[in-house]
């Protein structure tokens, strides 16, 4: 199973649940995570969900690959995890 990737617009700032927050924490924690051979000999990436069971994530040909694939889903979550704590400024006029 794979995540889905939303984009959208807001007109306002959008209001984020704590359910939201708490599950992209958890995903942004390598430690929720592993890597394990498949007999084809591609690695899955998996992710530990709330009733203690791995998750299915990705797929790919080489240990590295799926590290990298790891190491780029926590980099999103913790962007997600940014965003979430509100507008950035990164200039003010005077």
């Amino acid at each position: 199973m794979t995540f889905y990737y939303q984009t959208t617009s807001y007109s306002q700032e959008p209001q984020v649940s704590e359910e939201a927050i708490a599950s992209w924490k958890h995903a942004a924690s390598k430690k929720n995570w592993r890597i394990v051979r498949l007999p084809n000999g591609f690695y899955q990436t998996e992710m530990l969900v709330e009733d203690e069971t791995w998750k299915d994530i990705t797929r790919r040909e080489t240990v590295e690959a799926a590290e990298a694939a790891i190491d780029s889903s926590v980099a999103h979550y913790l962007k997600k995890l940014e965003y979430a704590k509100g507008p950035v400024v990164v200039k003010t006029f005077k």
